[in-house]
């Protein structure tokens, strides 16, 4: 276990990440002369940079290097990042598929106002980012913005991985995250948790998804960490976990257990309200076991 790779750590990725909008520039320069994109905004495919998602990739993804990506808007305006809708098509209108493209503010918005215990844990190996960090000079609000980058891509692919239910991570390119997008193909986004009003049936098939993608976030030995009915979504009836930049390891983090009994307390506080008979201290008890931390 003290070998284990932890999906936090510094990476080649986390250094290589800072230099993604020089690399653009220089691409886009090779480029120019083989297409010109119509649209003002749009940009040439990223797919060939930065750190991809995990294998095998899903067959609606455009990985062909002459797409283009076209921003189509703003999905949703945050404290620490904005959320856009991006299309990638190839120019001819062959292939195409809607992104979310996730990306951390710019040093003098960035708040990061939770971060403190989420962060608990978590470690860069010098002792130079550890102080700026903890200072929040400058420098090391932007290290911490690509900490929460790095963090959160890592998270999605392993948790995509072992079957839990979150969007598939695209690609990272610095602070920016490419992901499924969870919607129509018109761009309408699907409905978070908090809008629904489900019938009984519907309610009993979303608490039964819900619960087990609890069971399998604790058996991994980790918690959401910011469960809410506000950053779950519901898709075509299925249930998806979205927003895991602050994702804790319940063995790193001395808040670990507080952190998982208050995600499961978040998410039946919902479900009770609508008339579902919850057990939150037995669900709450049963997760703490199969996490092992008991």
């Amino acid at each position: 276990m003290a070998n284990r790779r932890r999906f936090d750590d510094e990476t080649p990725y986390a250094r290589r990440g800072r230099l993604t909008e020089h690399e653009r520039a220089r691409l886009a320069a090779l480029r120019e002369d083989a297409y010109e994109p119509e649209i003002p905004g749009d940009r040439y495919s990223t797919w060939d940079t930065g750190e991809r998602g995990p294998r095998p990739y899903p067959d609606w993804l455009v990985t062909e290097l002459a797409a283009v990506d076209t921003e189509l808007g703003v999905l949703k305006a945050g404290k620490e990042a904005d959320v856009h809708l991006l299309r990638r098509g190839l120019p001819d209108g062959s292939r195409a598929c809607l992104l979310a493209a996730k990306r951390y503010r710019s040093n003098e918005h960035r708040q990061f106002h939770r971060d403190a215990s989420y962060l608990e844990g978590r470690r860069m190996r010098r002792s130079r980012e550890t102080r700026a960090m903890a200072n929040r000079t400058s420098f090391g609000r932007n290290l911490i913005a690509e900490q929460w980058a790095v963090a959160e891509f890592g998270y999605l692919c392993r948790l995509w991985t072992v079957g839990l239910p979150v969007p598939y991570p695209v690609q990272r390119n610095g602070t920016e995250l490419l992901l499924e997008f969870l919607g129509e193909e018109d761009g309408t986004a699907a409905p978070r948790l908090e809008q629904l009003r489900p019938d009984p049936d519907e309610l009993e098939s979303l608490w039964f998804q819900a619960r087990r993608a609890l069971e399998l976030l604790a058996g991994e030995g980790l918690a959401h960490g910011d469960l809410s009915p506000y950053n779950v979504l519901v898709h075509r009836g299925r249930l998806v976990l979205i927003d895991l930049p602050q994702v804790v390891d319940l063995f790193a983090n001395p808040a670990g257990p507080e952190f998982l009994a208050r995600d499961a307390a978040n998410l039946a506080r919902w479900f009770t309200a609508r008339g579902l008979d919850v057990d939150v201290p037995s669900l709450t008890s049963e997760l703490s076991e199969r996490a092992g931390l008991r």
